[in-house]
């Protein structure tokens, strides 16, 4: 059951690159000189494409993970860990790859109480 646990959580690391990139990824195409010229629907057409991709890996991963397919996670549990994935996938995306911010503070509050939620909601309170 660990085996598909850590296979459903890099599955949905995987996807939540591809999620970040059909959201956000088209905002710095100006920046790399790329579709500069497209419009909206083009856009909108090639991040759906991006998103069917995140689709490929997010369902897969979510099947495999979920407790009534013989994985460890409930439905809540496969909720939290895809929101913390999603903001940490997220936060190294917008500061590696698309370098519009800095990692501060408060941003590091959020992830720790996040952190707590995963904590939560995971913790057996019989």
């Amino acid at each position: 059951m660990l085996a598909r646990g850590f296979f459903s959580v890099i599955l949905l690391i995987i996807a939540n690159f591809f999620m970040t990139f059909a959201w956000y990824g088209h905002l710095q195409f100006k920046k790399w000189n790329i579709l500069q010229s497209a419009g909206l629907v083009s856009i909108i057409l090639l991040s759906w494409l991006i998103a069917f991709l995140e689709y490929i890996f997010q369902v897969p991963g979510n099947r495999i993970g979920y407790e009534n397919n013989g994985g460890p996670f409930n439905l809540f549990q496969l909720k939290i860990i895809q929101e913390v994935i999603t903001l940490v996938v997220f936060s190294i995306c917008s500061i590696y790859i698309f370098k519009t911010d800095k990692l501060q503070w408060n941003y590091l509050v959020a992830f720790g109480l996040m952190i707590l939620a995963v904590f939560f909601v995971f913790k057996k309170w019989d």
